[in-house]
């Protein structure tokens, strides 16, 4: 006979209201989260107020996956609809494109030259807005733009159909309705 068969019920179930009555005070520990800010990554509960509120409003995607936005507007579905736009609007090749973006930039930004560069080789008119400036900010702040650079698009109806930070992204929305150059 083993040991565990000399044990009585009223032991086992006092032992197990013992490992019971343990359980209900155990507490994890606090995970410690680190994320990327002006340029370094560093734990997130060190950040000041402003940061913090920012890194709870940021929208994070993975590029290799299925880029959506809030609407659930995806990269599949953007392209769909704005080349059936596209198509339907444009009569011969030299005729401008159905959306328009506006760019969100600063003078010291050292990311937004080839963002603006590679803009201008598009076929999509569009606006330059200079976030250093009152204006500029307020216009970005009330779209959701926390960084620079950052290029909205929107259809020919105004709404938006899509965002990009950089110019891999840009490629990235601007492929499915073939206008890159």
């Amino acid at each position: 006979m083993t040991l565990q068969s000399k044990r009585t019920l009223e032991q086992i179930e006092a032992e197990i209201a013992s490992v019971k009555k343990e359980l209900e005070d155990v507490h994890g520990t606090p995970t410690e989260v680190y994320a990327r800010i002006v340029g370094y990554y560093r734990a997130v509960k060190n950040w000041n107020k402003g940061k913090r509120d920012e890194y709870s409003s940021r929208k994070l995607f993975t590029p290799d996956c299925d880029i959506s936005d809030s609407r659930g507007m995806n990269s599949q579905n953007l392209g769909k609809i704005v080349s059936e736009e596209v198509t339907a609007a444009q009569t011969s090749l030299n005729e401008a494109v159905p959306y328009s973006y506006e760019f969100f930039m600063r003078n010291t930004c050292p990311n937004c030259p080839p963002v603006k560069d590679f803009m201008a080789s598009q076929n999509i008119a569009g606006t330059v807005i200079d976030v250093d400036t009152d204006s500029g900010l307020t216009q970005a702040a009330s779209k959701g733009v926390f960084s620079a650079p950052t290029v909205i698009f929107y259809d020919s109806t105004g709404n938006e159909i899509g965002r990009g930070h950089s110019v891999e992204e840009l490629k990235a929305v601007l492929s499915p309705l073939a206008v890159v150059a």
